[in-house]
């Protein structure tokens, strides 16, 4: 299970026109999962994401986490963060897990989260989404739960 992680000042999500899920203060995550993703890389992953501490203390150190600060987050499915474009110029998305067994994997990560944390908004998973970030710091972080990076 892969994430790009972003501490977002603000983020939406729309499809067909509709704004469908919105957050303040918080990260934008885009999640890809992959042909060998289990309910435990998505605990590792939640675990991981809503712990780490990317968000200004008091003396303006990143020290405390999206759980620590009550931040928000939107979780968008993502299946080309499994594009392989090491051969050629077309990405292979072979690894990249689809249809119902991704978008159930998909909603075990986004209910462990909500178990967590007050705020998880969604985009819809399988549609063509508009996503609109406000990047904050700017803060991207890539995380993959097999540790490959």
């Amino acid at each position: 299970m892969r994430a790009v992680v972003q501490r977002v000042k603000s983020s939406t999500v729309t499809v067909d026109n509709q704004v469908i899920g919105k957050i303040e203060n918080g990260f934008n995550v885009l999640l890809g999962i992959s042909k060998d993703d289990t309910i435990e890389d998505a605990k590792y992953l939640k675990d991981k994401i809503i712990n780490l501490r990317v968000f200004e203390d008091e003396n303006g150190k990143l020290n405390k986490s999206l759980k620590e600060v009550g931040g928000e987050l939107l979780i968008v499915s993502q299946f080309t963060l499994y594009g392989d474009c090491r051969k050629g110029r077309r990405p292979n998305f072979m690894q990249a897990l689809g249809g119902e067994e991704s978008e159930k994997l998909y909603e075990k990560f986004v209910n462990l989260c909500r178990e967590d944390l007050g705020k998880v908004e969604t985009g819809k998973f399988g549609a063509e989404m508009l996503v609109d970030i406000k990047n904050d710091g700017p803060v991207t972080l890539m995380i993959d739960s097999k540790k490959n990076f």
